[in-house]
């Protein structure tokens, strides 16, 4: 009987726990239905997404191709004494591009740009969550989600690709000037190589990723902002708690999300 009485309230906390993150999960999917609804709703905030593609796009390319020209620099050094052994070093554009242009240029892009934009449009939201905007806005009746997460979702389905696009672009020249400029390999080879090796498929399964880090990390980041105070904190704490749980719940989600379409693209 004791076994039994310490057992059921085990069970009773897990079965609760489970229905609070299905329930979460939910949630989460309504805003996400509705933020995309809101988008294209007439009239459409062309300002606000052209001010947001400016935030987060135009705000972020510096540190997107800072990151890329030394990943770059890192794989064609790493790349070229790992090829060398095996008396291909020839193909070491090929192995840059592919690397950059498959996985990390689009990985890359996205966990710096949750890194400066998404802890700020949770820390953005939350904000105005414990201030009671968010509260004000839906008393006048105003869709708060159209007015704060859809222009956000809409100018991150632009700035991901394009930022992505230039972060693989950066990588290649990063990874020539080690391969090309530091190591002696001939140019023409090396971009014989990427020309030969990287076709149209690859380019556009990075952009795929591109699109669905977007709205993974855009509505995630919004959501934890906009839900600020439902968490176990409050005021200014309740914001920090939220925007961290942002950034790392998007930083999860986009590995877990690149491993996933990684299997079905291949």
């Amino acid at each position: 009987m004791t076994g039994t009485g310490t057992t059921l309230p085990m069970f009773t906390h897990f079965g609760r726990l489970i229905i609070k993150r299905i329930r979460l999960l939910g949630q989460y999917a309504l805003f996400v239905g509705d933020s995309f609804a809101q988008l294209f709703i007439w009239p459409w905030q062309i300002k606000k997404i052209i001010h947001q593609v400016y935030f987060i796009g135009m705000k972020s390319v510096s540190v997107v191709c800072l990151t890329a020209a030394f990943t770059g620099m890192v794989l064609g050094l790493q790349g070229y004494y790992t090829l060398v052994k095996f008396g291909s070093e020839g193909v070491l554009g090929a192995g840059v591009a592919l690397t950059l242009i498959r996985e990390l240029g689009p990985v890359m892009t996205a966990i710096m740009i949750i890194a400066r934009a998404g802890s700020a449009m949770a820390a953005e939201l939350g904000i105005m969550r414990i201030s009671e905007q968010i509260d004000a806005l839906e008393t006048m009746d105003i869709n708060p989600v159209r007015f704060m997460v859809s222009p956000k979702l809409g100018a991150a389905l632009i700035s991901f690709p394009l930022l992505t696009a230039m972060c693989d672009v950066v990588g290649i020249m990063g990874g020539y000037l080690t391969g090309v400029a530091m190591l002696g390999i001939d140019p023409g080879i090396f971009f014989a190589r990427i020309h030969s090796t990287v076709q149209l498929h690859d380019v556009t399964g990075g952009f795929i990723k591109s699109f669905v880090f977007a709205i993974v990390v855009t509505t995630v980041c919004c959501y934890n902002g906009f839900h600020a105070h439902r968490g176990t904190e409050f005021g200014a704490k309740g914001v920090s708690m939220a925007t961290t749980t942002a950034v790392v719940v998007s930083c999860v989600l986009v590995l877990v999300t690149d491993y996933i379409l990684t299997s079905l693209l291949l």
